[in-house]
């Protein structure tokens, strides 16, 4: 990278069958207690509870090797402050979309423009995002514009890109034509010239 060129936007791919992040439940943590019976176990007053995820076994090992692959490509410091980012999950062709024959290997012109099936993208990108917390940021409530969309491609796959947004203040929102400027509310002029 030369000097002064932006290291943005940070762009990986990860290889590999996307998965969704599954359902999240909530479930009481019991101990046994002298008598043998299980109670309830609390911290603070409060009942400690333990969150799962309905697809632990398939999106454990997603969310690792976007993680490996997140670290291995950037060598920055954690993000901080308001981001902009995309994701682009890409899933391999069914064989039924490719005809046979003397079409062997071309796509029907009936095949599915875009893969209009589970997973979901927001459950996709959800693995991802936790998958990126702590490796390209600090908290994934930083991002600020998302965009996520599904596409065919040769590979299984998702890629990924990330920049800071341009505007981290309201002053900047104004200045890049974003918002007025703020004014005090007609309330607001009133209670100031109360005496």
């Amino acid at each position: 990278m030369a000097h002064g060129e932006s290291m943005f936007p940070i762009e990986i791919t990860v290889y590999g069958e996307p998965q969704p992040a599954g359902s999240k439940t909530a479930r009481v943590v019991y101990r046994k207690g002298n008598d043998g019976k299980a109670r309830p176990i609390k911290r603070a007053g409060r009942i400690v509870t333990a969150t799962y995820d309905a697809n632990a076994k398939k999106v454990n090992p997603w969310k690792e090797a976007v993680t490996q692959v997140a670290g291995d490509s950037y060598f920055g410091p954690v993000l901080l402050g308001p981001l902009v980012v995309e994701f682009i999950f890409y899933r391999v062709r069914n064989k039924g979309d490719y005809g046979t024959g003397r079409n062997e290997g071309i796509i029907k012109d009936s095949a599915p423009a875009y893969p209009a099936k589970r997973p979901d993208t927001l459950k996709l990108a959800r693995a991802v995002e936790d998958a990126l917390t702590g490796v390209l940021w600090a908290d994934d409530a930083q991002i600020v514009d998302e965009y996520i969309g599904k596409r065919y491609g040769e590979k299984a796959c998702v890629e990924i890109k990330v920049w800071p947004a341009s505007a981290r203040t309201v002053l900047d929102l104004v200045s890049e034509g974003e918002m007025e400027p703020p004014r005090p509310s007609e309330q607001f002029e009133q209670l100031s010239f109360v005496a």
